[in-house]
């Protein structure tokens, strides 16, 4: 072939062409394949120290940050400091008495929502710091007399200057809880070898039994609905123990299956033998197999305390067989009773919940038609939720024991897509190296300034572990639109509960001293507009107290222009490994008080 002037064209050899051009193929390839490694997402990818610092990448220097206008939040009314919008007593009236439904959440339709701050009660000041606070608290922090005057014949509670004193008394226990608690652990030593470590206390008063139990390696949800004494989730959450606002009536605890290795009630006033046994079909829905549950009060013990108790011994004596038929029915067997105090222990194989296909057998056993951890609005049913056979290393008897079992890889993590021993060890590993890099940028974080933390958007609960041996706890949240990590939570002996952050918790104002999120906004902005998340965050959040908030770069901005709005301050921070998809925002809610009137 011949140029256009006549002059021949020389060609190179192709053989020799195409290996530079494959050479460099290779290179490109591969070049791509190491920058895609580094900056993947955080969650997913397995972490070096010296990599992610090395490359920087142009695209993720490029991200356009959402921008929003700054709004400055008005106040509430004085009258709405201890405002839960989801069991708002003012609403009560709106629901049915039928089993107290009442009580359960019924949030506020979204244009009642509340866009102010809600504000501390007059003479607010920072928590008593643990463990001092487990005995003592701020009267004006919990301004409630009512509860003072019924409950101080019972040493529940008792005013003293310009505090409230826990002495550690209770209905049934007037020798003390920790008297109480002694007698218990006779009944089940499992209780001191590390067996068991998680716990619900249903109507908890004060929390005087989770609180002792802390002291004996186990960690209780101490739960309690927003009822006549005012504030018995927000006395427990002031002494920095456990607690959420809660009922058993006719929906599902926010809990997954097989969760507790331990149940109790303390006179708790919950008719368990009324509407067939329903309220406790639920207790063994949430109790593990092999787990214990413990009742004190009717009718255990009605011989000597009918008279007391405005009835008959013919009554009595006629309910606790009602309520040993009932459990028994249930693969429930009598463990132990001493005293005022009875134990029943859930059966830890299945052969028991064979005798439920009889066709007249009551309770009957659940069908497949709903999913054993549903627990987000899901009404409970009549019948019994039997474990699954695959579940065998997560009984009682063969779980590892406290502490060996936080960082054992849980058996039912292979029910999570994505689930296995490695990823589990993974994010088991990640957290540790976050938590540290956390301490650095907020040293108040292991240190007594702070007890109660939230992990608002946990996968397995990493966080909560790295923080173990600092005194604190840490409620860990899995989003119910999320997939359903909170067994593996659990199985780790650590607590949680599912919740839709579209909402508002179920706690009250001023409870909890840090919040952490990891992504949330990222997740959930589709679904719940960011205002009225971070107000939310506001309402729970402890003046002075603090927030962590891991997100994309894409948000952080906005989130700080918000978070300005609320009074809060915030510095941006970088991850530890420096990526630039993804920042740290370290933000604290200042301490102020209502100027306005009340006027709801």
């Amino acid at each position: 072939m011949k140029h256009k002037d006549g002059k021949p064209v020389s060609h190179p050899d192709k053989k020799s062409r195409a290996v530079p051009m494959a050479i460099m193929f290779f290179v490109l390839c591969g070049f791509s394949f190491y920058l895609g490694g580094i900056f993947c997402s955080e969650k997913d990818k397995i972490e070096a120290k010296d990599v992610a610092k090395v490359v920087s990448s142009p695209k993720e220097s490029s991200i356009t940050p959402l921008q929003i206008k700054s709004t400055a939040f008005p106040e509430c009314s004085s009258d709405y400091q201890d405002y839960t919008p989801c069991t708002d007593p003012k609403r009560w009236k709106k629901y049915g008495n039928h089993r107290l439904t009442f009580m359960e959440r019924h949030c506020p339709p979204v244009f009642e929502r509340k866009e102010c701050l809600i504000p501390p009660p007059d003479g607010y000041k920072p928590p008593i710091k643990w463990p001092k606070s487990r005995d003592q608290c701020w009267y004006r922090n919990v301004p409630y007399d009512w509860i003072n005057k019924q409950k101080s014949n019972q040493n529940w509670l008792r005013k003293e200057g310009d505090k409230f004193l826990f002495p550690g008394g209770g209905t049934m226990f007037p020798r003390g809880v920790g008297a109480y608690v002694d007698l218990m652990q006779d009944l089940i030593p499992e209780m001191k070898d590390g067996t068991i470590r998680t716990a619900i206390d249903t109507g908890c008063g004060v929390a005087s039994w989770g609180g002792d139990l802390l002291d004996r390696g186990i960690l209780t949800v101490s739960l309690a609905p927003r009822d006549n004494h005012e504030a018995q989730v927000q006395f427990a959450l002031e002494r920095g123990i456990p607690a959420i606002l809660g009922i058993i009536s006719t929906q599902r605890l926010p809990f997954p299956s097989n969760a507790f290795d331990m149940a109790h009630c303390s006179r708790c006033l919950i008719p368990w033998t009324e509407f067939g046994g329903i309220y406790l079909l639920e207790v063994h829905r949430i109790l593990r197999p092999g787990g214990f549950w413990v009742l004190s009060g009717p009718p255990v013990n009605y011989e000597n305390h009918w008279r007391g108790w405005n009835t008959t011994v013919e009554e009595q004596k006629s309910d606790y067989e009602k309520l040993q038929e009932l459990l028994t029915s249930m693969c429930f067997k009598l463990y132990d009773k001493k005293d005022d105090i009875a134990v029943w222990q859930k059966a830890s194989d299945n052969s028991c919940y064979s005798k439920l296909a009889n066709t007249d057998a009551y309770p009957p056993k659940c069908d497949d038609s709903l999913e054993p951890d549903s627990a987000w609005y899901t009404p409970i049913r009549p019948c019994v939720v039997v474990p699954s056979p695959k579940i065998k290393k997560s009984v009682m008897e063969s779980i590892p024991k406290w502490p060996e079992r936080l960082h054992a890889t849980p058996e039912r993590i292979s029910d999570i897509p994505g689930g296995s021993a490695s990823a589990f060890k993974h994010d088991d590993s990640k957290w540790k190296i976050r938590a540290k890099h956390y301490k650095k940028l907020l040293p108040a974080l292991g240190s007594d300034k702070m007890r109660n933390i939230m992990d608002m958007n946990t996968v397995y609960g990493g966080f909560a572990a790295a923080v173990i041996d600092d005194p604190l706890w840490v409620m860990n949240v899995v989003s119910s639109y999320a997939a359903n990590t909170l067994p593996v939570v659990f199985d780790r002996g650590l607590i949680g509960t599912f919740h839709d952050w579209c909402e508002a918790f179920s706690t009250y104002p001023r409870t909890y001293d840090l919040l952490h999120l990891d992504g949330l906004f990222t997740a959930e902005s589709h679904r719940c507009e960011m205002k009225y998340v971070l107000l939310e965050m506001d309402r729970i959040l402890r003046p002075t107290g603090y927030a962590i908030i891991r997100e994309s770069s894409y948000f952080v901005d906005a989130i700080s222009t918000i978070a300005k709005g609320m009074r809060w301050s915030c510095r941006k921070e970088g991850t530890e490994y420096g990526v630039e998809k993804e920042k740290i925002l370290i933000c604290q809610k200042k301490l102020w008080y209502s100027s306005n009137q009340s006027s709801r």
